[in-house]
């Protein structure tokens, strides 16, 4: 299912992401990968959250590193090129851009994680983490694209946050 989804963002890509601009939407992209990489690491002996492949391409997709780098190569340049490159100039059309991709994101996860099993949860995350992560994420990368610093200096104090709230048991980290 996984590659279905992936699939589907990059059709969607394909036909809506502003591929002409993809040079100024690039450092973005690179910034969300980078992103989810530490994650990755941070928490590669203690998941906050898995992934698996539970219906097509169980074999290819066999876990969640897999799947992971997947959605990383995929799905965030494919988001990066759609959210950015419509985005809206005026106030409330960016609030409305921004709960649209929330809404989508954590639809889709809600769907993968009480139907499908294509998500696990981990160590007191929940849905509801998933959806406050979402509305985090969508507004750093728009300002990531005009205030790139800015947004890494806020992603730090988001990544201390968040390992404040999932602490890491010291015996996890290498």
């Amino acid at each position: 299912m996984h590659l279905v989804y992936n699939a589907l963002f990059l059709f969607v890509a394909m036909k809506w992401g502003d591929w002409r601009r993809w040079r100024e939407y690039y450092p973005t992209i690179l910034f969300f990968i980078v992103g989810d990489l530490l994650k990755n690491l941070l928490f590669h002996d203690y998941w906050i959250w898995t992934y698996q492949e539970t219906i097509i391409a169980k074999e290819i997709l066999s876990n969640h590193t897999f799947i992971s780098l997947l959605i990383m190569f995929v799905c965030y340049p494919c988001t990066t090129l759609i959210f950015l490159g419509h985005f809206p100039e005026k106030v409330w059309k960016k609030l409305l851009w921004i709960m649209t991709w929330v809404f989508l994101f954590s639809i889709v996860e809600f769907f993968n994680l009480k139907y499908l099993h294509l998500i696990e949860h981990h160590h007191g995350w929940s849905l509801g983490w998933s959806i406050l992560f979402n509305f985090v994420m969508f507004p750093m990368l728009r300002l990531h694209q005009k205030q790139p610093l800015i947004a890494w200096g806020i992603s730090v104090i988001w990544i201390i946050f968040l390992l404040n709230m999932f602490p890491i048991p010291m015996k996890y980290i290498k």
